[in-house]
């Protein structure tokens, strides 16, 4: 992996991992048009960033994670399904990983979803909640969990899990931010430990690919979510249907030798 390949996946991941689509999709079809999605660096590097873009949101709700007991039981409980889920299924998901045809189906399912969002929870902006309860984040847990599957956007899927639930489109986007940091801080844990004989091999360089593409991921991340709260004020989440639904154009028509 070069610096400006590692900069591009960083990129993609920090643009990606809080907004509707899937980051994990769309860097594993990143990493397939540059060549390296079967590098087990490569792997490594795509779930170690994500610790760049977690802190983001830290940084952005840092007095929100001063917050008490609550919080964090709520953070806690809503993660639970996605440990089992996860410990259960991780030999299937990890399979599913180098597919890019699951990547795109599950690209052009969650676009066209995408198209109906607002119109389905179209009440949610003038009678739903700020509060998330503790039943609303058992549910929006365990419907995160679908986000194993690449090319399912976890934060789409968590966001729609609170507007299931009748939270206002900002309160789920921030839930949605705020149960990202266990999720990804456990993944990325998990994923350097089953990878610590990869890295006590890596060269000086790749150790520096991954300190450099975690700072990049996070200061894609942070400007990422600022504009994307700001962006739900004035528009409707079936905006960000046209990202996946480019990403399924190119990864069919441009490379189909890499499907």
């Amino acid at each position: 992996m070069t610096l400006i390949e590692a900069l591009i996946l960083a990129v993609v991941e920090g643009l990606t991992e809080f907004l509707p689509v899937s980051s994990t999709g769309h860097m594993i079809i990143a990493s397939t048009f540059m060549g390296i999605a079967s590098d087990e660096f490569t792997k490594l590097f795509t779930v170690a960033i994500q610790f760049g873009a977690i802190l983001s949101v830290v940084v952005l709700y840092f007095k929100k994670f001063l917050q008490g007991f609550s919080f964090y039981f709520k953070l806690g409980v809503a993660f639970i399904p996605t440990v089992i889920l996860g410990l259960l299924l991780k030999d299937s998901v990890d399979s599913l990983l180098e597919n890019v045809m699951v990547v795109a189906i599950a690209l052009l399912i969650g676009g066209i979803i995408l198209l109906f969002v607002d119109k389905w929870f179209a009440k949610n902006e003038t009678e739903g909640t700020e509060e998330v309860s503790l039943k609303t984040g058992v549910i929006i847990g365990t419907i995160q969990a679908l986000a194993m599957i690449p090319g399912v956007s976890r934060s789409a899927a968590t966001i729609i899990g609170g507007l299931t639930q009748k939270l206002t489109r900002k309160a789920a986007a921030e839930f949605s931010f705020f149960l990202a940091v266990p999720t990804m801080f456990a993944a990325t844990l998990k994923s350097m430990w089953d990878s610590k004989e990869l890295l006590s091999k890596s060269s000086n360089d790749e150790l520096m690919l991954l300190i450099v593409g975690n700072v990049a991921a996070f200061v894609v991340a942070y400007l990422a979510i600022k504009t994307f709260i700001g962006f739900l004020n004035q528009t409707r989440l079936q905006n960000f249907w046209i990202l996946p639904h480019c990403f399924r154009y190119y990864s069919f028509d441009s490379y189909p030798q890499r499907i």
